[in-house]
């Protein structure tokens, strides 16, 4: 990269560190947005309120210079001019551009125009793109700034759009025809894409007459083509990653016995609703096979996953099995425990707990019993995987709040057993189109009903100065016989924030809730400390507990009908659903109460609105996407990366279903598949790498 006109080893370097690291990266690495350059918007004819591209120069003339304002509301301030008029540019957080602009440079100027609220009669953008395309000293621009409709590339540090605009041109220039597409012949005739080669050309330097609503709602015949083959190459090397499991060696279970079915009548502790059966029907069927289930069971919070889960396990401990049931946190952990040694009573399962923060003793004789078959469930944290504890005949591997795990602690997990089946549980909601991306080589099943006689929550959104009112409401409930959380967020690593939750407990125990009794439950408590504070609250021995987020998953008390969420802002939306979903557990009627300043705005306020507006886990979900991506989402710097050059699973939802279909086919014809992932090689490298295909190939 470095030898390139333009690049050197200091740009090579920053282009690496964004993952180009070769010619084919970087032609891959496509623009994200498209302006007209031929035809841009005169400053007289800016209409407030429409987003407008403008070609403009640096003035110092009509009052108002390039000027910098430092302190805690830096803002930079900018006026350029066309031939009809004068405009001006507010950047905040603008101190980076301090000293690069002066008088005379040409700019192309991108964003929404508004009039000044100050001078009404001023015309201005706020933090609008900006690019120069001209120094000033008189110098035009060249032929990929202007006179043509221009790439808008992601800006890197030390790397402009303009700059990067200029190397890629220089690479394409220089083109000499022979480009690789192992993308099958039959999939590129039967949608009618262009060669890659041509893609990539249209792609990055679209011609002067293309559409450019059209390019820029990437529905173009080339961006089609280009994104159709992102979605393709990943979701093959899920096809082949699946069709090589399907053809290991698993336990195939005897689930249709009478003594499997009496063990399982067993152990229910109420009906099960029809989503239930029907998930429970998929995974016996999966048990049944000869190769290792993989699936995922996806359910909201209340939705009765775990009992469906140790239904499940009742299946293999007949079937002679052990079960690992593995959780992120000791809280959950001990949770999960609790609930099956009171299932499984009845059946006369011994269950096992392993943590990290029980004691060494008691850690090696709960090991012994695992490894010479005594415990046939065994719960735990990522202590389950260490190399001390092994498994006599590990069947099945249960992994709960799989997002919270990274690949390799799941497959060492996996690997204490002879090809066990694995079933991972998440009460994310995710969309079906985000779970063919990044779970597309598991089964999906999804309980999409909540067991009977569960009451709606109501959710409120209350300012910081309606807290009297709140914790009288709270007092209320309190009298009623009900019990409470109030929720502070917490910075797993800010000791100040610790601090300022424990204050908070003092001043509710003793100023605001003097009569009553609290508890008061946080992540830097050790484990019996936190055992002996939930289960206070769960004999209804405490009356409001307060806590960080460590009871985001796991804690069940039906008694519990409120919860307050202080700072609620400062929460993500998945975060705040599975808060939420730790009460309207029982017949009761619950509230949750969010507390945050009425004046907030942005992605905070949309938050607390969509709280407020809906319960249903799968709205929330789409709402979350769109606010973090799907990276943000997943977590995916856990899973290997999953994200996408240039597709958008959210947006090209269409688009990934065709190339799952194309793939999933194509895999059944092994030879086939391989020639396929080889060819990947002299296209692009890092993608072969990316999607893991030589592994699977």
């Amino acid at each position: 990269m470095k030898y390139l006109r333009g690049v050197g080893p200091q740009r090579a370097a920053v282009l690496e560190e964004h993952g180009i690291a070769t010619v084919g990266d970087l032609l891959s690495y496509l623009p994200f947005r498209y302006e007209d350059r031929m035809r841009f918007t005169s400053i007289a004819e800016i209409v407030p309120g429409q987003v407008h591209t403008i070609l403009a120069e640096v003035t110092g003339g009509g009052g108002s210079t390039v000027q910098f304002r430092r302190g805690r509301g830096a803002v930079f301030y900018l006026a350029v001019r066309d031939k009809t008029g004068l405009m001006y540019a507010r950047f905040f957080h603008g101190g980076y551009l301090q000293g690069k602009l002066k008088d005379g440079q040409l700019l192309v100027l991108h964003g929404k125009a508004e009039l000044d609220p100050y001078r009404p009669a001023r015309r201005e953008m706020v933090n609008p793109q900006i690019e120069t395309v001209s120094d000033g000293d008189g110098s035009p621009a060249d032929s990929t700034e202007m006179g043509r409709i221009v790439p808008v590339y992601e800006a890197m540090a030390g790397i402009s759009s303009r700059m990067l605009r200029r190397i890629i041109h220089g690479v394409l220039q220089n083109f000499d025809g022979r480009v690789a597409d192992p993308l099958p012949r039959e999939i590129r005739e039967r949608y009618r894409f262009p060669a890659r080669r041509e893609a990539l050309l249209y792609a990055h330097f679209p011609p002067k007459e293309e559409n450019l609503e059209l390019l820029n709602s990437f529905r173009s015949p080339a961006q089609l083509r280009l994104i159709f083959e992102e979605f393709f190459y990943y979701q093959l090397a899920l096809a082949m990653r699946r069709k090589r499991e399907h053809d290991r060696a698993g336990v195939a279970m005897r689930v249709r016995e009478d003594k499997v079915r009496d063990a399982l009548k067993k152990i229910l502790p109420f009906k099960p609703t029809a989503a239930q059966k029907r998930v429970l029907a998929e995974i016996a069927g999966d048990l049944e096979k000869a190769y290792p289930m993989h699936r995922l069971l996806e359910g909201d919070v209340g939705s009765g996953k775990t009992i469906v889960a140790l239904e499940a396990a009742t299946i293999a401990i007949e079937n002679g099995c052990q079960v690992a049931l593995m959780a992120p946190t000791e809280i959950l952990a001990a949770q999960h425990y609790l609930s099956a040694r009171r299932v499984f009573g009845p059946a006369g399962y011994r269950v096992e707990l392993i943590t990290g923060g029980r004691t060494k003793a008691e850690r090696e004789l709960a090991g012994l019993r695992v490894q010479v078959g005594q415990a046939q469930l065994v719960v735990g944290t990522h202590a389950l995987i260490e190399a001390g504890v092994k498994f006599d005949k590990l069947g099945l591997v249960i992994v709960d709040e799989q997002h919270r795990f990274g690949v390799l602690q799941r497959k060492r997990l996996i690997e204490k057993g002879a090809s066990p089946h694995v079933l991972v549980m998440t009460a994310t909601p995710i969309p079906r189109t985000l779970a063919l991306t990044l779970y597309g080589d598991l089964d999906i099943s999804v309980i999409d009903e909540l067991p009977p006689g569960r009451t709606p929550i109501e959710t409120r959104w209350s300012g910081d100065t309606q807290l009297p009112g709140v914790w009288e409401f709270l007092r209320r409930e309190i009298g009623r016989g009900r019990q409470a959380y109030v929720v502070y967020p917490v910075i797993e690593e800010s000791k100040l924030e610790l601090k300022a939750a424990t204050a908070e407990y003092e001043r509710l125990s003793k100023t605001v809730f003097p009569k009553l009794r609290v508890g008061l439950l946080h992540g830097r408590l050790k484990n019996d400390e936190k055992e002996a504070v939930m289960e206070q609250f769960r004999r209804g021995e405490s009356n409001v507990l307060v806590a960080t987020t460590v009871i985001e998953v796991g804690v069940d008390v039906p008694n519990a009908t409120v919860m307050v969420i202080e700072h609620a802002d400062r929460f993500g939306l998945a975060q705040l659903h599975q808060l939420r979903g730790r009460i309207g557990r029982g017949k009761e009627k619950s509230y949750c109460i969010l507390v945050a300043p009425k004046t907030i705005a942005g992605e905070s306020r949309e938050r607390i609105e969509t709280m407020v507006a809906t319960s249903n886990g799968f709205e929330i979900a789409e709402s979350d996407l769109k606010q973090r991506g799907p990276g943000e989402f997943f977590g995916t710097r856990q899973h290997g990366d999953a994200a996408f050059s240039f597709a958008q699973p959210l947006r090209d939802r269409e688009i990934l279903e065709l190339a799952r279909g194309e793939a999933f086919a194509l895999a059944e014809n092994a030879e086939k598949a391989r020639e396929v992932a080889a060819g990947l090689e002299s296209v692009n490298p890092s993608w072969q790498r990316r999607y893991q295909l030589a592994s699977v190939g």
